[in-house]
């Protein structure tokens, strides 16, 4: 089977990778969901994960484009756009043209408020939508409009984007430019004089019309919306700093984490995106499909640890100082739900030298009837944290098979982390609730199951395409005899 070339997929994720997404309403609160409560494939393609939209106002020349541009590029491993009012500006009638200098630019009116809001709600449902070109030399929208895809970053930058109420509602947070009306006017003369060409006279004179009236009576009142004011703009680094940590740790929470406090999702980066595209792409090879699996599989394994209990521990270094470092836990076993569990395997042990590792076989008659019939754990299990490994979470039932028969050989529920690399949100739910003391870590929630309880979008049979072949070999030797029970060699 070909592929395309990694390094293609790669530079690709950040023009179009999947998102993933939770839809609360389509989710059983109280237990495990039937199949007529399952979602479907329709709807699929607009699965997304909704982004973070952030409302920049303040007055003419505060500082807006500065602000926004210090959040970008703090904000370099995130997808960031910025939709700038001044593109919404209606085009002048040829009478307006004539007396353009009596024109109030900073008036709610001057914008198509309307087309404004429609490609904001476009872009927060995850669809790619065409911002005007305006042109501030003829007035009107010129014809090669800019596209502008989803991201997980929308930044709506303008004078006047707290006026409508409809606008506000679709922010995450709102920020206000505070800067000293004198600096704003000095801004505006530079700004004016040497990049538009107009004189100083015109420029006070449009000021003391237009712009200060406008300021007074419709810019400075919606102050009162603003989440955070930033006095002296782009100057106020510190500003800058707080805001941007607060994003990261809302863009690093998913939905579904509200819900479950349990449920750990790994903060995601182009090279994590990258990864799963190539690895839910149906025509990676097996080599490329196993290589890309075993980096994200290091990643959540990684993840996992740090959430083992540690205690403080000093070192002496080379150089005969003092480090004070920590010390995790070293009573840890892995347990892998045969047979995609055992591609995990690998990552565990490079990452914890010696590690005890068991296994657990369920098999599964449909969906809703799992049974178990093989184990090999470790005899002091009891007594040790287990790491759980299965790369996909789909329906939930497996891993409660499994989790149930960890509880039973007696190791507390809370020295349980459950791995895996996709989750959808009914596994997690019926999990979750079941057991709120196990620690779900996982690189990415899908959108939900099919009619087939297959994960969707998913990534098809892991096992199948991992080992790279239909028939199972597994690691584990055992045979089932003449009256189907399983049997070690």
């Amino acid at each position: 089977m070909g592929s395309r070339p990694v390094d293609e997929i790669l530079d690709a994720a950040a023009a179009g990778v999947h998102y993933s997404t939770l839809r609360l309403e389509e989710l059983n609160i109280n237990g495990s969901m039937s199949r007529e409560e399952q979602p479907t494939t329709s709807g699929v393609e607009n699965g997304h994960q909704e982004p973070f939209v952030i409302g920049v106002a303040g007055g003419a020349s505060s500082g807006k484009s500065t602000v926004c541009k210090m959040i970008i590029d703090q904000l370099c491993d995130q997808r960031v756009v910025v939709v700038t009012q001044e593109s919404f500006y209606y085009g002048l009638s040829d009478e307006e043209l004539i007396h353009v200098h009596d024109y109030n630019f900073d008036h709610p009116d001057a914008f198509d408020t309307e087309l404004l809001l429609s490609c904001m709600e476009n872009l927060k449902h995850g669809k790619a939508v065409d911002i005007p070109n305006y042109n501030f030399k003829t007035y009107k929208s010129v014809a090669n409009a800019r596209k502008v895809n989803p991201s997980d970053v929308i930044i709506l930058e303008g004078i006047l984007v707290f006026h409508d109420s409809r606008l506000r509602e679709l922010m995450n947070m709102k920020i206000f430019v505070d800067t000293d009306a004198d600096v704003r006017l000095t801004r505006r003369i530079r700004r004016d004089t040497i990049e538009k060409g107009r004189d100083i006279k015109t420029v006070l004179d449009q000021y003391s019309k237009f712009v200060k009236p406008a300021f007074e009576d419709f810019i400075l009142p919606t102050k009162k919306y603003a989440d955070i004011i930033i006095p002296r703009g782009g100057d106020n680094d510190v500003a800058i700093d707080l805001i941007v940590q607060h994003i990261r740790t809302k863009l690093g929470q998913h939905d579904l984490c509200k819900v479950h406090p349990n449920l750990y999702v790994i903060q995601t980066t182009y090279q994590i995106r990258g990864m799963h595209t190539i690895i839910r792409d149906a025509a990676t090879t097996t080599h490329d499909f196993i290589f890309y699996a075993d980096r994200l599989i290091r990643l959540v394994v990684e993840h996992g640890l740090g959430h083992l209990p540690f205690k403080e521990k000093q070192v002496i270094t080379p150089t005969g100082s003092v480090y004070t470092g920590v010390e995790f836990s070293k009573r840890l076993c892995g347990i892998s739900v045969i047979r995609s569990g055992e591609s995990m395997e690998n990552a565990l042990r490079a990452c914890c030298k010696g590690i005890k590792i068991g296994k657990i076989l369920i098999h599964r008659e449909g969906d809703n009837g799992q049974q178990l019939i093989y184990h090999n754990l470790p005899k002091d299990i009891a007594n040790r944290h287990v790491l759980l490994l299965d790369p996909i979470l789909g329906t939930g039932n497996s891993a409660v098979q499994a989790i149930c028969l960890l509880l039973k050989k007696g190791v507390q529920e809370a020295n349980i982390i459950f791995l895996n690399l996709i989750s959808a949100p009914q596994g997690v739910h019926v999990v979750s609730k079941r057991f709120p003391r196990v620690k779900i870590v996982t690189s990415e929630i899908d959108f939900g199951l099919n009619d087939d309880f297959r994960v969707i979008p998913g990534m098809g049979e892991f096992g199948d395409r991992y080992f790279g072949t239909d028939d199972y070999q597994s690691s584990t030797p055992f045979f089932c005899d003449e009256k189907n029970r399983v049997r070690l060699l």
